[in-house]
């Protein structure tokens, strides 16, 4: 197990390969549709710094405001990375983001990306969202909450030991593409 505390060198991520095991601490930001789109159309200084030499993690989460006003993350999990793939490469180069964190894996211009501005994709496990939340231990700041709603905002997140499976480096390995080309092959043979 690879432990990487955030913010991480572009030589820490380039040193991943496909299947390592890693356990992140540091702070990262969710980021679903809305927030690819407005990063990549309108480029907000806002979150530039939350997100340089960091970890963008495709989450919707479940959160709960404490009397006092402090958010906690009561489930964390994954959502598909797929519906990322128009805008994924752009917002890894231009913000200078490390990782991304989803489940389902990424397509061929993403993979692109990762390899030029050297950038990772890390799995996290799907069905898990209460235990990964586990290792949500501060919510520091959110963006967009009344513009995008709770799922769609930009939650800046302190996580400490976050499990996560290198499946997509910087050498273009890909763990989704191998199934892919293997499961065709099958399909082919079995038609």
């Amino acid at each position: 197990m690879i432990k990487l505390q955030i913010p991480i060198s572009e030589e820490d991520i380039r040193s991943l390969k496909v299947g390592d095991e890693v356990l992140l601490s540091g702070t990262i930001v969710t980021a679903r549709d809305e927030a690819h789109k407005l990063m990549v159309e309108e480029k907000p200084e806002f979150i530039r710094e939350h997100l340089k030499e960091s970890v963008i993690y495709h989450c919707g989460p479940v959160v709960k405001q404490s009397e006092s006003g402090e958010w906690s993350f009561v489930s964390a999990g994954p959502t598909t990375s797929a519906r990322e793939e128009p805008y994924q490469s752009t917002v890894v180069c231009e913000y200078k983001v490390r990782g991304v964190i989803g489940k389902g894996g990424m397509g061929a211009k993403t993979l692109e990306g990762l390899k030029k501005c050297g950038a990772v994709y890390f799995h996290a496990i799907g069905g898990a969202g209460t235990l990964i939340a586990n290792s949500v231990k501060k919510v520091k700041e959110v963006f967009k909450l009344e513009e995008f709603g709770t799922p769609e905002a930009f939650w800046v997140i302190e996580v400490e030991d976050f499990p996560v499976v290198v499946t997509m480096d910087s050498h273009e390995g890909s763990l989704h593409k191998e199934v892919l080309e293997k499961s065709k092959k099958i399909m082919e043979e079995l038609l």
